[in-house]
């Protein structure tokens, strides 16, 4: 350990297996206050989120957030590419909801087109059904990461066994893992590959057994009830004052949701409930994301009746200067595309092969002007503002994204409470830095 002085008075460099001598240090001390730094390097932090606290004891007198430890420059990067390259990137922003992503940025670029109504049916259904998807992913990953963090390591198994099914759907479905690019402007890149319908029911069936487990294991249990009720409150008038959404603010008793309040995607024709809560705290939150996976599973089995009653459909507008010229044909050797693909592309008409060149190097051109569109993420309103100069790539893109917003609740719901309850807090914000410092 080593001590400097400093303006703001003396201050200790612990490295570990040294308290003994800070406590000697301290003696003399009169002031009780500490300061922490919590991270950016900690495993309860969700990410690289550096956390200031002032420590009276074990009592938390201040708290506040640092970001700015992952900046990508995913939004100045996206002036310099296509609009459809812009769904590469922003993908790549909050990593737990990639899906998210790309609708709101491609429906806001839909929107400066004005093909919003002739995106065909089929690819909003898809939209609808991934997007659900990603919502129970993120909110198995929200409850994982939660319960590692109190001690409940049989919440992180489950949950991390159970994303994993999520993945393995989103790779069968879109060829990746995570960071698709598969929503695109106009669209989705292809159609869902066969046997879509059958592997999606059978994920359904398996995530009735085990949300039943889940809430077996945490909602009743008094440690965890102990640990998450009253923590982390923060109420109505809070939460609308510091811009809150998701569900820290439906938490509060509101029903706030943009999948009701301002549909898209035609989600005003799915049937499914805003799920709300009236204790204002951590616990209310965990209750509130494992009964939203519910109702994705109702909208998920909904979408998959739909799909089913427009196989061959398009997934693509007709326009042909704005749709996405391939579509996948996977070749005999179940990589690269296949030689009828090829053939079709290269060999038909020397036009229509300039026409792909043109369209993959330098893309389509968007009318001058601006649209923002919102969308329901799983952690709030995902926004995204896109502005457009009349050229091939995006004049400006700037995300709201709902992790930078509802990060400013950190010191409201940690000032006056314990050290471990600063954890439980964070946790129930659920944050993802990659869409903070995006």
């Amino acid at each position: 350990m080593t001590a400097t002085e400093s303006e703001e008075g003396r201050t200790f460099t612990v490295t570990g297996q040294d308290w003994d001598e800070l406590t000697d240090a301290l003696k003399d001390v009169k002031d009780e206050r500490i300061v922490v730094n919590m991270g950016p390097q900690h495993p309860s932090t969700h990410g690289v989120l550096r956390l200031i606290l002032e420590l009276e004891g074990e009592t938390v007198t201040e708290a506040r957030a640092g970001i700015g430890y992952l900046h990508t420059g995913i939004e100045k990067n996206m002036e310099f590419r296509s609009w459809t390259q812009g769904t590469t990137f922003v993908t790549r922003m909050d990593y737990l909801s990639p899906i998210f992503n790309e609708t709101a940025y491609v429906l806001a670029v839909e929107k400066l087109l004005g093909i919003g109504a002739e995106v065909p049916e089929k690819a909003d259904v898809i939209r609808v059904l991934l997007m659900e998807l990603n919502r129970i992913s993120s909110h198995l990953v929200a409850i994982a990461t939660g319960g590692m963090e109190l001690g409940a390591l049989t919440v992180m198994t489950i949950g991390f066994r159970e994303r994993e099914l999520c993945l393995d759907l989103f790779e069968f479905i879109t060829g990746l893992r995570m960071n698709h690019a598969y929503i695109r402007p106009g669209g989705v890149a292809q159609d869902v590959p066969d046997g879509t319908v059958a592997r999606v029911t059978e994920f359904i069936e398996l995530m009735k057994k085990r949300l039943t487990e889940y809430a077996a294991l945490c909602n009743a249990n008094p440690i965890f009830k102990g640990r998450l009720e009253q923590v982390g409150y923060l109420d109505l008038e809070g939460c609308l004052a510091l811009g809150l959404t998701g569900p820290i603010l439906r938490s509060t008793g509101y029903p706030w949701d943009l999948r009701k309040t301002q549909p898209y995607c035609g989600y005003q024709d799915y049937d499914f409930e805003v799920i709300t809560w009236d204790t204002c705290d951590s616990y209310g939150r965990f209750r509130i994301r494992l009964a939203e996976m519910w109702e994705s599973l109702r909208i998920m089995e909904q979408a998959l009746k739909r799909l089913a009653d427009l196989d061959g459909a398009p997934v693509m507008v007709a326009d042909k200067k704005i749709a996405w010229p391939s579509q996948l044909s996977v070749g005999p050797d179940g990589q690269g595309n296949s030689l009828d693909h090829i053939r079709h592309i290269m060999g038909e008409s020397m036009e229509a092969l300039i026409h792909h060149f043109k369209l993959v190097t330098e893309g389509f051109r968007v009318p001058a002007g601006q649209a923002y569109v919102a969308i329901e993420s799983p952690r709030g309103e995902l926004g995204a503002h896109v502005v457009s100069d009349g050229g091939t790539k995006p004049y400006r893109v700037h995300f709201r994204d709902p992790s930078f917003t509802n990060l400013q609740a950190t010191s409201v719901m940690s000032e006056g409470g314990m050290v471990a309850d600063v954890i439980v807090a964070i946790a129930s914000i659920d944050p993802v830095m990659g869409g903070v410092d995006r």
